[in-house]
């Protein structure tokens, strides 16, 4: 039997409880314990799980030396900054490190253009998310369009419609010649 979800665990559980199973039965049936059963009875969503505090590594002695030749590196002319293979050997030849290279690696991607932001030297990323009202919104736009219409080219004049707020489009091609508008679904 494939293994369930635990909001499909937790509804299969108050659903045999309302047929009328006992808390042991329910216990047996779904392989949990009282506790879990408990919980799907008080809560139709089980509790998130918690965030466990992030583990120490053996890189977290030397990320304030890191720190420092990626802050000395902030006025070195481009061609003379670190590597982070060059960072990496710096560790374990002047301090000893006991490191592997993937974790200076990581470490230093993510942590250089925070670096760049706290200087000032690159611009904080700020997200601003836009918000349209109902009808207030839209964009139009006009061009033309060759389009093949019973075996010969023809120009037309393409209307374009957008609602800003839904992103709901309409499209409408135009014949230059015969002012006929197509239907046109795209």
């Amino acid at each position: 039997m494939p293994r369930m979800s635990k909001v499909e665990l937790y509804a299969a559980i108050r659903r045999d409880h309302r047929g009328g199973m006992s808390m042991r039965e329910l216990e047996r049936t779904h392989g949990v314990t009282w506790r879990t059963v408990r919980k799907a009875l008080d809560s139709a969503w089980p509790e998130p799980r918690k965030k466990l505090p992030p583990r120490a590594t053996g890189l977290d002695r030397y990320k304030p030396v890191i720190d420092e030749i990626l802050r000395a590196d902030l006025d070195a002319p481009r061609k003379q900054r670190h590597t982070v293979t060059r960072i990496f050997h710096r560790l374990v030849e002047e301090h000893g490190a006991d490191v592997s290279y993937g974790m200076v690696r990581y470490y230093v991607a993510g942590r250089k253009p925070e670096i760049l932001v706290e200087s000032g030297k690159a611009p904080l990323e700020a997200f601003v998310p836009q918000t349209h009202q109902p009808g207030h919104e839209a964009e139009v736009d006009f061009g033309d369009v060759t389009v093949r219409l019973a075996g010969e080219l023809v120009t037309c004049y393409l209307f374009s419609f957008r609602l800003s707020y839904s992103g709901k489009a309409v499209h409408r091609p135009v014949d230059r010649t015969t002012g006929v508008s197509y239907v046109a679904v795209w």
